[in-house]
């Protein structure tokens, strides 16, 4: 541990009146409630979450494409390099759950990272959330975090599976999928907009200007 972290460490204790190790009790409450965390009043969605999930994507200027397996996510690629002129050259997170997509010889597929000249980068996702419209991405050497932020156009499949009801949700399933807590969690709703500048809406202006999600049945 850094002695800045324990420096902060130290004052935060000093601020709780607590010096050295919780006392059991107090330690077994807070593993109980992480354990079973209570849930707060949460926003409807109506019975149907993948609806509710495609209109408030739709709602944040985010596109979306439903296909009914993951071999046809290539031509909706494809159709979106088309549509605005991107040429044929496309960055595909190195997930194994992409690995079943068969990308056409015409284009120019690389399994990696993104770097700052890359216009199209196609990702997978952890999850989906129905109350926001947002996607989520964890990052890792399947994800890199690159990908989601360097390129123009953000394409990223989610199988409906993967959409949960709400925000709490996801954390729930990282728990139940006893993961490892990632170094960054993202949760990406709609393409990048700014209105900084005397309040004329810019896109892209921190990251892609155009979000488009293939929705894949399962």
């Amino acid at each position: 541990m850094s002695d800045t972290r324990e420096l902060v460490l130290t004052n935060i204790r000093a601020a709780l009146n607590r010096e050295g190790p919780l006392p059991d009790s107090v330690a077994k409450s807070l593993q109980g409630r992480l354990t079973r965390p209570r849930p707060n009043l949460k926003p409807a969605i109506g019975a149907d979450p993948i609806a509710h999930f495609i209109d408030k994507l739709q709602s944040v200027s985010g596109k979306l494409t439903r296909v009914a397996s993951i071999d046809k996510v290539a031509d909706v690629v494809a159709g979106h390099l088309q549509s605005f002129h991107l040429g044929d050259a496309i960055v595909v997170a190195p997930d194994p759950r992409l690995d079943g997509i068969p990308w056409s010889n015409r284009l120019r597929v690389e399994r990696r990272a993104a770097v700052g000249d890359d216009r199209l980068t196609v990702t997978g996702a952890y999850a989906a959330v129905a109350e926001t419209g947002s996607v989520v991405l964890l990052s890792g050497a399947e994800s890199p975090t690159t990908l989601n932020f360097l390129p123009d156009d953000h394409l990223v499949v989610v199988r409906e599976s993967q959409i949960v009801a709400h925000i709490e949700d996801v954390w729930a399933r990282m728990r139940s999928d006893k993961r490892v807590m990632p170094r960054t969690v993202n949760f990406i709703t709609g393409p990048s907009k700014t209105a900084d500048v005397e309040q004329t809406i810019q896109e892209g202006a921190h990251g892609p200007r155009r979000l488009h999600v293939i929705l894949v049945a399962d």
